[in-house]
């Protein structure tokens, strides 16, 4: 007879690691050999088996020194001819090397060729500058310069190409900025970060730049690898902190995948693709000199959505799952003014911004930044605003438009001053928002009544572009300026609180699945394929949704239940801040999802 596990059961299979999306998603980071000089502020080139670390700043200043690695071992080998730091690099090898630019006690232009014996100075970069950044695939005799910093400190766009004999000037970066990521060829090339735009990527065609979608997290002066269309960045100087995040361009859009182990700047790399990488040397907190690879397997066991698996390794049953479902709210910071009616937010978790508001009736210039832990009163708006919207991937470039009643003006924050820029073309409040500083999207909203316009910023001025399907207010956003969600909202009649959710993509707004909870005035973040809305009314709610690109499923609720709320981070490490219960509140809650992979226990 048969048994009826044999008809209506299945086998749970054995592996030995946990099943991932794709073989970037498998890439992890292991030491590797220590160089023999800790130093930061170095330059980098090769590859993983085959790189070679140049100059940069030891204990004792500015450093000439250079070392290679086999794949094993760090070598000293001959010195440059000019110690210096903050310099640029391009290589295929380590025996084969072009240096450019860097700071002496001055800015410099001096280049030198590495001919895997010595070094040899060459034609020198048109514009001097320190944070040089080289393409990583750039070869000794076609390679690009890319930003830096000026003699003024000021940050540069200015791209220079090199031919195997002198430097040209090319056409400029869109966006001026320092110690950028910069992959790719001579011909092909990609820019990402950096400071003074810090989340910016664009594109290089061999003869201009074009502005893509941007990095997740905001640093500059990290590790790269890898080409225009498959590239990695990692490392680098946070907001607050170094990072130790890892992202992998698919030549689209950035994924974060697994961070590297010690967070650190101002680092040395290099690597040919996003399977294969290296990081060496950089700032910790004191110089360093280790060494970790970054390999992503070319075979593995790919994630199936609701798979069970038992992980021999880990003598565990496990189940992939989504990120979002065990995410929860946990206590922090407290603003220093408590307020509601800030709409949006900029930045991520561990560094964000909340611009205006109300306290009772009375609209606010005030804004307050925060860095993980605690929230800082920094300068004021310009124009007092409620119900206004703040966008911005980094606290450090955010813009802040609308307003009540019928405000149109638009403010630039660029990390110290907050500068009036292009108004809006229908001065409104109560509406939502997604996107950056130089790329935006405004919809919605009320002057006098609910309105359906839609307006896209390009960093000078907005353009009104295609309506809504709904007028509404009191909605929030969630995404970038071609990609976004239109969340929520009062329509402005009975039942005048919507659950409606319309996308947006560069060109039109979509009707979409509703919310599971009929709201406004709530917050909301993340993107198009990712997103969290939570809090709102009618009554004040702490209910958190989670979007998956397809639909709403209902979350872990905040702990403080809120309208008027700020928001600001990702689908999976979010921020909500200030709102109003039965009065102002200065409450900050952290939300925060696990892995993916979920271990079942017996209860």
């Amino acid at each position: 007879m048969a048994e009826y596990k044999g008809i209506k059961g299945f086998k749970v299979q054995t592996v030995s690691t946990d099943p991932v999306a794709s073989a970037i998603a498998g890439g992890t980071w292991a030491s590797g050999g220590t160089m023999n000089t800790a130093r930061t502020e170095l330059a980098g080139a090769g590859i993983k088996s085959s790189a070679i670390a140049i100059a940069g700043s030891t204990a004792g200043g500015p450093s000439a020194s250079a070392e290679t690695y086999n794949g094993s071992s760090w070598t000293t080998v001959g010195s440059l001819n000019t110690a210096r730091r903050l310099l640029g690099a391009s290589g295929t090898s380590n025996s084969s090397a072009l240096v450019f630019g860097g700071y002496t006690t001055v800015n410099v232009t001096v280049t030198e060729l590495w001919d895997g014996s010595a070094w040899t100075e060459v034609n020198d970069l048109n514009s001097a500058r320190r944070y040089a950044s080289g393409i990583i695939q750039g070869t000794t005799s076609a390679t690009l310069t890319v930003g830096g910093r000026d003699p003024s400190s000021a940050p540069m766009a200015e791209t220079e190409s090199w031919n195997g004999t002198s430097w040209t000037e090319v056409n400029d970066l869109n966006t001026a900025r320092f110690g950028v990521m910069a992959t790719g060829t001579q011909t092909a090339a990609l820019a990402a970060g950096g400071d003074g735009d810090s989340t910016n990527t664009e594109s290089w065609n061999g003869t201009s730049w074009t502005e893509v979608n941007d990095i997740n997290s905001t640093r500059y002066g990290g590790g790269r690898s890898g080409s225009q269309t498959d590239a990695l960045i990692f490392g680098g100087d946070g907001p607050v902190t170094q990072s130790a995040a890892t992202e992998y361009w698919n030549g689209t859009s950035w994924t974060e995948v697994n961070d590297i182990a010690t967070a650190r700047s101002q680092v040395g790399s290099g690597g040919s693709s996003s399977s294969s990488a290296i990081i060496f040397g950089g700032y910790t907190g004191s110089n360093t000199a280790a060494t970790e690879e970054w390999s992503a397997p070319s075979v593995f066991q790919q994630e199936n959505l609701g798979q069970v698996f038992y992980n021999s390794t880990s003598d565990a049953f496990k189940v992939t799952q989504q990120s979002v479902p065990g995410g929860t709210w946990a206590s922090g910071g407290s603003l220093n003014t408590a307020r509601r009616n800030s709409f949006g937010g900029a930045g991520i978790q561990t560094a964000g911004l909340m611009a205006g508001g109300q306290v009772g009736p009375v609209v606010q210039t005030v804004v307050e930044q925060y860095n993980g832990s605690a929230w800082t009163e920094i300068a004021d708006l310009n124009v007092a605003k409620g119900q206004g919207y703040t966008i911005g991937s980094t606290y450090t470039a955010a813009i802040s438009f609308g307003g009540t009643p019928n405000v149109a003006t638009n403010e630039s924050w660029n990390g110290s001053t907050w500068t009036e820029v292009g108004d809006l073309n229908t001065g409104r409040g109560s509406l939502g928002g997604a996107g950056t500083q130089t790329a935006g999207l405004a919809f919605g909203g009320t002057p006098q009544g609910t309105v359906d316009e839609t307006e896209t910023w390009n960093g000078t001025s907005w353009t009104e572009v295609s309506d809504m399907n709904e007028a509404r207010q009191g909605l929030s956003g969630a995404g970038t300026q071609t990609a976004a969600l239109g969340i929520g909202g009062s329509p402005g009649s009975p039942p005048y609180f919507t659950a409606k959710t319309e996308i947006w993509d560069g060109t039109s707004w979509t009707e979409t699945a509703d919310l599971n909870t009929a709201r406004y005035v709530q917050g909301s973040c993340g993107t198009t394929t990712l997103a969290l809305a939570f809090g709102g009314q009618p009554p004040n709610t702490g209910a958190t949704e989670a979007w998956n690109g397809t639909s709403w499923t209902e979350l872990n609720d905040l702990s403080t239940a809120r309208n008027a709320l700020g928001a600001a981070g990702t689908g999976t490490t979010a921020l909500a801040f200030g709102g109003y219960t039965t009065t102002d509140v200065a409450n900050t809650e952290e939300w925060t999802a696990p892995t993916v992979n979920s271990t079942l226990t017996a209860s």
